[in-house]
């Protein structure tokens, strides 16, 4: 149950005893009296101390209440954000220096903390809004660990520089090996062969589209292929036409050898009853075609000059 509260009337001040001070019904007002008036009610129970209590419930609600303010106040105008936390901490520093502000119902100085506990739960506030929306943009747009310096302004964030990027188109040849075949060629014996085409590689020519930025290659892409020599097929004959057994060569009878003349030398002198130079005036009946060398007599007379050498003319 809940403290009962003594009706508004005139009670000792509970800080100065030789004054009285107003009640209200809930708290100290700024009106105090001398002890001396002719009137002068009970006391105000000990029990109460000059204060209400309030259910744990109560002031949960009111802390989370300045924390969603704190919150609003960010996404609407962190201007009055700024405003608000800086008016609770003039508060308390006034509270500390003056011992109290009573209009305020701050009676002493541990009361300023109250204040100073106000403009934490603002600045709390801020900066959970802050992380759940991300930054805002804005010329009014104040960072959650900016909000106790909102009024000091922030430099200017640098324009970047933009990176140029190029385009390029790039030819790029490249070889086409040949290919080989081989056909049967009836007019070639079997088991033989002969390249009768050479063979020759192509060239084609890829076009690529080349990106760069800030002048490096970042990336490349085939926008075209064309032929512009095309490959030569190197061709083999190899022979099929099977090989034909060779016909006997007819028999030629052979005459007996010719007997040669001893006294003859380089070519052979038939032995005979006579022999002349072929081609002479001589009548035979043999004949031999000289010169010949005279290597014992003369018998036939074919040296008529006497060098040693017959048939020489």
């Amino acid at each position: 149950m809940p403290p009962i509260t003594p009706p508004p009337a005139w009670y000792p001040d509970p800080e100065n005893s030789s004054l009285l001070r107003w009640w209200d019904g809930v708290d100290w007002t700024a009106h105090t009296a001398p002890t001396s008036s002719p009137s002068v009610p009970a006391p105000l129970p000990a029990t109460t101390n000059g204060t209400r209590r309030y259910p744990w419930w109560v002031i949960a609600l009111v802390l989370v209440g300045v924390v969603l303010l704190g919150g609003v106040l960010t996404r609407v105008t962190p201007l009055l954000l700024a405003v608000a936390v800086l008016g609770a901490i003039g508060v308390a520093v006034y509270v500390f220096v003056r011992g109290g502000a009573p209009r305020l119902n701050l009676r002493s100085r541990a009361s300023g903390l109250l204040a100073l506990g106000v403009a934490l739960l603002l600045m709390v506030g801020s900066g959970a809004a802050s992380a759940a929306t991300g930054p805002t943009s804005g010329p009014s747009a104040v960072s959650a660990t900016e909000t106790p310096h909102a009024l000091v302004a922030s430099a200017p964030t640098p324009t970047p520089t933009p990176v140029p990027t190029t385009f390029e188109d790039v030819e790029v040849a490249t070889s086409i090996p040949f290919e080989r075949s081989t056909v049967d060629d009836p007019d070639r014996d079997l088991g033989t062969s002969e390249v009768v085409t050479a063979g020759a590689n192509g060239t084609k020519v890829t076009t690529f589209r080349v990106t760069k930025v800030d002048g490096k290659e970042t990336s490349r892409s085939v926008i075209g292929e064309a032929v512009t020599v095309p490959p030569v097929t190197e061709v083999t004959a190899r022979g099929v036409r099977e090989q034909q057994a060779a016909a006997p060569a007819p028999f030629v009878a052979q005459e007996p050898a010719a007997q040669c003349d001893p006294n003859y030398a380089d070519a052979c002198v038939p032995i005979a009853s006579d022999v002349d130079c072929a081609g002479g005036s001589g009548n035979g009946p043999a004949y031999v075609q000289g010169p010949v060398r005279v290597v014992g007599s003369d018998i036939y007379d074919l040296d008529r000059d006497g060098d040693g050498i017959g048939c020489d003319k």
